[in-house]
């Protein structure tokens, strides 16, 4: 990881174009920048690893109990004022990949034309912009915390759209009101908890609708987006379901992910009247299929004393769909039958467990902002499992307490430049 993190340093400040900008950045067409991070977690939990994202193969816990992989990364990006009318950016990023793994990858690659002053459209690779901070998402430097709440952001995994959007602004008095509509597809990779297998999530017919209202020190944000969602992991424990007849194809109907309609509802807010902040988004992912129906929501506040803000986090995930299904009836079926229907059996119930991340984390930490475009934060949490529940942990093993508590510290130091 190191490797690769000073890889892309070198990159960064070697690069003709870095040069360029740096002589005289009103002369060029081309600017670079770049961000990064760098913490250390600790977990209590010896049993399960923490990760900050599904896509992390392995994190803090049980791998390591210290762990640099949770939090670390290094992002570069090149933007291109093309034409008064015509810009490009491209974001590359290096972190903790699915194959834990850290070769980088393209975060944003896109063309914008910018009509007039208040609408714009983009088409290559954008954010997918349903949370809060999801521009900032990467760039620790940019957020109060050491991470987003997991217990909200984890809901949506794919955080980027391969496609088009278009956006508009109005303004109204000393207000102004953004509309922004993108539609596309993605891609999303993640590793199976104590396997080497790789599962990968298609998503098609993406379609998302974000509207902000900003106004003084007050932000509004409201999200809806919709795409069918295809895991062909799951095709042959479905596809075998349905060889035992009308049961197992209403069984293999309810719960499987092959072009599922998946919706997600938004709704966030944030307020900074001074030294004072606070934030609070919601939402809901419906998937009804075996990845489940889940519900997060988070509370944060801090206050800047000069240099350094103390914050707070509460959190919480609720999964809605039950973790357990009866599944196929063994009472009329064959004796040479009835094995691999338990087997199925098992096999859908060990699928819906991993689908129940009901959990709670209340957090205290700290911002220290120790000179220009590097700070330092150190970062308490902990959580509380729903019974049942693994809540957002993985590479669970034999005798890992569900319905436990864990306990993490982190330090980070973020830069930009």
């Amino acid at each position: 990881m190191l490797r690769t993190l000073i890889s892309c340093g070198l990159i960064a400040t070697m690069s003709p174009t870095a040069a360029v900008a740096a002589d005289d950045p009103a002369s060029s067409m081309f600017s670079i920048g770049g961000f990064g991070t760098f913490g250390m977690v600790h977990s209590n939990q010896n049993k399960a690893d923490y990760t900050s994202a599904p896509d992390q193969a392995v994190g803090a816990g049980y791998t390591n109990s210290w762990s640099a992989a949770v939090d670390s990364l290094f992002g570069v990006q090149l933007s291109a004022n093309l034409t008064p009318k015509f810009s490009a950016v491209l974001q590359v990023i290096a972190q903790q990949n699915y194959d834990d793994r850290y070769w980088p990858h393209v975060e944003w690659a896109n063309l914008k034309y910018q009509a007039t002053p208040d609408f714009s459209m983009r088409i290559g690779r954008t954010a997918l912009g349903v949370f809060l901070v999801t521009d900032s998402l990467k760039v620790g430097y940019a957020n109060p915390w050491v991470r987003p709440p997991i217990e909200l952001y984890n809901l949506v995994s794919i955080t980027s759209n391969d496609g088009i959007d278009a956006s508009y602004r109005l303004a109204l008095g000393d207000a102004s009101n953004t509309l922004q509509v993108a539609v596309g597809r993605a891609e999303y990779e993640y590793p199976t908890p104590n396997s080497t297998a790789v599962v990968t999530a298609r998503s098609k017919d993406q379609f998302s609708f974000v509207n902000s209202f900003e106004r003084g020190f007050v932000t509004v944000r409201t999200s809806y987006g919709q795409a069918r969602v295809s895991v062909a992991a799951y095709d042959p424990l479905f596809d075998a379901f349905r060889q035992f007849g009308p049961q197992g194809v209403g069984i293999a109907d309810k719960y499987d992910a092959d072009d599922r309609m998946v919706r997600f509802f938004g709704l966030g807010a944030g307020f900074e009247p001074g030294r004072w902040f606070a934030m609070a988004e919601w939402g809901r992912v419906n998937a009804h299929s075996v990845l489940g129906n889940k519900t997060g929501w988070y509370l944060s506040s801090g206050y800047r004393l000069g240099d350094v803000t103390p914050y707070g986090i509460y959190a919480r995930t609720r999964t809605d769909t039950s973790g357990s299904d009866p599944g196929l009836s063994l009472v009329d079926l064959p004796s040479y039958l009835a094995a691999p229907a338990q087997a199925l059996n098992d096999g859908l119930n060990a699928s819906l467990a991993t689908s129940i991340t009901t959990q709670r984390t209340m957090s205290v930490g700290a911002r220290w902002d120790v000179v220009r475009n590097v700070d330092i934060k150190l970062q308490f949490d902990h959580t509380s499992l729903g019974a049942d529940s693994r809540g957002w942990l993985t590479n669970l093993q034999p005798g890992f307490p569900v319905g436990t508590s864990v306990d993490l510290t982190t330090a980070t130091i973020d830069f930009v430049f």
